[in-house]
C-alpha cells in the first residue's frame, strides 16, 4: 500500500470525525484540538525523534562501519546464511547485510532500541542497494520490516519499570505472556511474507533454525521461572548492557588486530548516520502528524466503544475491552499506546486484568506506522506493497494472543 494513500486516509478520517463532534455534539474545540496536536507532532517527530537518534545513529553507524573493515559482520553473515539465504533468496551468501539484520534482530530481543535502529537502518540501505526497482519494497527488505517490527524483546524491562512506578506487586508477572504474544506476532509475520513470496517453509534448515529459537527462548522461560523474580530485572539488565558493550569492544579489538585505522573508519561511518537522521525527518514529520490527528479528533475512541459495544452483544466477557486502547494505538504511536498503557494502570491499577493486559498489548510487537515511515523512508521506499498488511496480521495475532494468555494468567 503507498503511503499516500494512507496518509489521505489518516487525515480524511479525522476531518470527518471532527466535523460530526462540532455539528452533532457542539464540540468547538476540536478543530483547534488537532491543529495544536498537529504543531506538537511536528516539534516532536524532530525535537524528540530524530534529533536524539541522530547522536545514536552517528555512533553505531561509526561502529558498524568498523564492524565490517573488521570482518565482524561478514563472520555474522556466514554464521546465519545458510537460514538467512532460505528467508532472504534475493540476498547473495555471505553479503554483509545478512550481519547487520541479525545485529539488529539481536539488539531487539534484548531490548536495546537505540542500537537496534542504527542496525535495522545500515541493513536496510544494504538492501537497498541490492534492489533494482528503488522505489518500491523489495521481497527481501519486506521480509526484514515485518520481521523487525514483529520481533520478539525477550524481556520487556521498560514496561516491568513502568509497572513497579505503578505499584504493582509483581512487576515482573507480565514477563512470560509478553514474550509468548510477541513470539506468536513474529512466528504469524513470517508465515505471512513466507506464503506471498513462496519461500519453503518445510525446508530442513528453515525448520532447524525455528526449532533452535524456539527452544532457546523456551529454555530461558524455564531458567528465569527458576529464579526469584526480583531477580529477573537484575538479569535483563546485566545481560543486555554487557552483550552491547562486548560487541563493541570485539569490533574494536578486531579492528586493531586486523590494522585498520580505528578513527578513520568511525568518522566515515557517522556521516553516513547523520545524514540518514536528516533524511528521514520528512517522513517521520508527515506520518507523526497525521497519526496525531486521527488520535485528537477521538476515532479511535469510537472504535473502541463500538467494539465494546459489539462484544456485550454476544454475551461474552468483555473485560479484556478496557485495554483495548492500548492495543489500538499500538500499531499507529509507540509514544500514544505508552500513554494509554500508563493511562489503563492508573485507571483501573496495575495489577487490574485491564493493567495487566494493557501492559502485554504494549510488549506484543513494534509500532509498524512508525516503523515503516522510519526504515522505508531512509532509502527512499515509496511504494511498501504488503507490508502494512503483513505487520498488522502479525500485530493481530500478538493482540489475540495477548487477550488468551491474560485470561489463562491473570484472569
Amino acid at each position: 500500500m503507498a503511503l499516500n494513500y494512507l496518509w489521505i486516509a489518516f487525515f480524511l478520517i479525522a476531518f470527518v470525525v471532527a466535523l460530526i463532534k462540532l455539528i452533532v455534539f457542539g464540540d468547538t474545540e476540536i478543530f483547534k484540538l488537532i491543529i495544536d496536536g498537529m504543531f506538537e507532532s511536528s516539534e516532536n517527530s524532530v525535537m524528540k525523534i530524530a534529533l536524539p537518534l541522530a547522536g545514536v545513529m552517528t555512533f553505531f553507524m561509526g561502529l558498524l562501519n568498523i564492524g565490517e573493515k573488521a570482518g565482524a559482520i561478514n563472520l555474522l553473515a556466514r554464521i546465519v546464511g545458510p537460514f538467512f539465504n532460505r528467508l532472504f533468496p534475493e540476498v547473495p551468501a555471505n553479503h554483509p547485510a545478512s550481519g547487520q539484520m541479525i545485529m539488529n534482530f539481536s539488539a531487539n530481543m534484548l531490548g536495546l532500541d537505540n542500537a537496534a535502529t542504527p542496525f535495522g537502518l545500515k541493513a536496510m540501505q544494504s538492501l537497498q542497494e541490492l534492489n533494482p526497482h528503488k522505489s518500491v519494497a523489495s521481497n527481501a527488505q519486506i521480509m526484514f520490516l515485518v520481521l523487525h517490527s514483529a520481533g520478539p524483546v525477550l524481556i520487556p524491562l521498560s514496561i516491568m519499570a513502568q509497572r513497579s512506578i505503578y505499584g504493582a506487586a509483581d512487576a515482573s508477572d507480565v514477563f512470560i505472556p509478553c514474550l509468548i504474544a510477541t513470539y506468536v506476532a513474529t512466528v504469524t509475520g513470517l508465515l505471512f511474507v513466507a506464503i506471498k513470496q513462496k519461500i519453503n517453509l518445510l525446508d530442513r534448515v528453515i525448520l532447524t533454525w525455528l526449532g533452535g529459537i524456539t527452544a532457546g527462548i523456551a529454555g530461558l522461560l524455564w531458567y528465569l521461572s527458576s529464579i526469584p523474580k526480583e531477580d529477573i530485572e537484575v538479569f535483563s539488565k546485566v545481560l543486555s548492557n554487557v552483550l552491547l558493550f562486548s560487541i563493541i569492544v570485539a569490533f574494536l579489538v578486531g579492528a586493531f588486530w586486523k590494522k585498520v585505522d580505528i578513527f578513520d573508519a568511525f568518522v566515515e561511518g557517522a556521516k553516513g548516520g547523520f545524514e540518514t537522521s536528516v533524511r528521514i525527518i520528512p517522513y517521520l514529520v508527515a506520518m507523526l502528524v497525521a497519526i496525531g490527528a486521527l488520535r485528537n479528533s477521538g476515532a479511535l475512541n469510537w472504535l473502541v466503544d463500538g467494539m465494546k459495544y459489539v462484544f456485550a452483544l454476544t454475551g461474552m466477557n468483555t473485560d479484556f475491552t478496557a485495554a483495548l486502547p492500548t492495543a489500538l494505538m499500538h500499531p499507529l504511536s509507540g509514544g500514544g499506546s505508552r500513554a494509554m498503557m500508563i493511562d489503563t494502570m492508573k485507571t483501573f491499577g496495575a495489577d487490574s486484568f485491564a493493567g495487566r493486559l494493557a501492559c502485554v498489548f504494549q510488549g506484543s510487537a513494534d509500532t509498524i506506522f512508525y516503523v515503516i515511515a522510519l526504515y522505508f523512508g531512509s532509502v527512499n521506499i515509496k511504494q511498501t506493497r504488503y507490508t502494512l498488511w503483513a505487520g498488522l496480521t502479525a500485530d493481530l495475532a500478538g493482540i489475540i494472543t495477548a487477550i488468551l494468555v491474560s485470561y489463562l494468567f491473570f484472569h
